[in-house]
């Protein structure tokens, strides 16, 4: 561990141990570092490191502040890190495995807090998709759209950024798989009819199952294209370059 992440532990202890609460305003620079033990060098690469991770925010003229510490700012970066991934396909398929993970729960517990508001949030997304069937990029975002308004009615903050950071950044693959694959719309649009169904049935069960095919279906018809590109000898590269021509 270099001096620097050391420092960056020792103020981040002080946050976790609550000598620092969210809101709470850092001594001056000297001071810091002398009670840490550190240069000042060290305590200024420290702030800026944490700031840059969202943990500190430092206000010129006023000071440097602990950030309100909420899940939304502490995994914002996640996002765009997920972003960087998007030209590799296997990452593509990590992150569509994640989702698989983390979706179907999620689209589970909602059953349980589902206002008659937010199942009509649902709904219009399920609408619009289905008056976009003819358009792979608007069909794709309200499908985006479908499950962000699931997500949200959790409630859980921590989940809502996770998801949002992972399955809001997988449309690239997704409306890659719409432009060469004639079917997926009406597949997409069925498996979200029965996502949406499960929904308004309250039935926890079939929620989690429907979301559960929905994802795995979207996965698996990855894993499978990808697979015969390469065993007709396209490279890791070709599958790249088809994706990102899917946003162009």
């Amino acid at each position: 561990m270099s001096l620097t992440d050391k420092a960056i532990a020792q103020i981040r202890q002080l946050i976790a141990s609550g000598a620092l609460p969210p809101g709470s305003k850092l001594p001056p620079e000297q001071e810091l570092a002398a009670q840490l033990g550190l240069s000042r060098n060290l305590a200024r690469e420290a702030v800026k490191a944490l700031a840059v991770a969202r943990v500190l925010e430092v206000k010129r003229g006023d000071g440097t502040y602990v950030t309100s510490l909420q899940p939304s700012l502490l995994l914002e970066g996640l996002g765009g890190a997920v972003e960087l991934l998007q030209g590799d396909p296997d990452a593509v398929l990590d992150l569509m495995e994640v989702r698989r993970l983390l979706e179907p729960t999620a689209t589970a517990l909602a059953v349980s807090r589902m206002s008659a508001d937010g199942l009509a949030q649902v709904k219009r997304h399920l609408d619009a998709m289905r008056e976009a069937r003819e358009d792979v990029e608007r069909l794709n975002a309200h499908d985006v759209a479908f499950h962000r308004a699931i997500v949200s009615v959790t409630g859980n903050e921590s989940l809502i950024t996770l998801l949002e950071g992972i399955s809001g950044r997988t449309l690239r693959a997704r409306i890659w798989r719409g432009l060469v694959d004639a079917r997926a719309a009406s597949r997409t649009l069925a498996e979200h009819e029965a996502i949406y169904a499960a929904l308004a049935s309250g039935d926890v069960t079939l929620a989690h199952a429907a979301a559960l095919l929905h994802v795995n279906n979207t996965e698996q018809w990855l894993r499978t294209h990808l697979k015969s590109t390469t065993e007709l000898g396209e490279d890791t590269a070709t599958a790249r370059l088809s994706m990102e021509k899917a946003q162009d």
